[in-house]
């Protein structure tokens, strides 16, 4: 399926958000995810199903100041 995935155009073959974080290779600490404007609590990453066209924000901690 075709999603977007910081405004980029990604072809996604999973079913979760815990499916995507492994696709992207996101680390297991630092990282959230949105969908359109809603934060996705990393607890619920395994059962938030995704669809055809969702959009998603990946945003990585920084340290500095």
């Amino acid at each position: 399926m075709n999603i977007l995935v910081n405004n980029e155009p990604t072809s996604f073959a999973g079913s979760t958000v815990a499916d995507l974080a492994a696709q992207l290779q996101l680390p297991s600490n630092g990282v959230a995810i949105a969908r359109g404007m809603s934060m996705i609590p990393r607890n619920e990453w395994d059962s938030t199903t995704i669809n055809e066209n969702d959009s998603f924000i990946i945003i990585r901690a920084a340290c500095g100041g």
